[in-house]
């Protein structure tokens, strides 16, 4: 018996506050499902809001960088025609 009591010795408190737990249990879930769920809801929001915002962004970005690049193939093939036409005009004929 007395095996028994010393390994009980250390534990009396850890199994009382397993039983407070125990107890408050449905008294506490309760409050923290009705926290959370709301809480749960409002970061699914503002996650979908900032998603859809990072898309919107990425495609203003792509236009952008679209944009320029088909300006400068423009004006690279203007300034090619222009240095060809340059030189056939410097070209003599012969």
């Amino acid at each position: 018996m007395g095996l028994f009591d010393d390994g009980l010795k250390g534990s009396t408190g850890s199994i009382l506050v397993i039983l407070g737990v125990a107890l408050a249990a449905p008294i506490v879930l309760p409050a923290v499902a009705s926290v959370s769920r709301p809480l749960a809801k409002s970061l699914i929001r503002g996650y979908l809001a900032l998603a859809d915002t990072v898309k919107e962004l990425a495609a203003e970005a792509q236009e952008q960088v679209s944009d320029l690049m088909a300006e400068v193939k423009a004006e690279r093939t203007a300034e090619t025609a222009a240095a060809a036409a340059a030189a056939a005009k410097a070209k003599p004929k012969a």
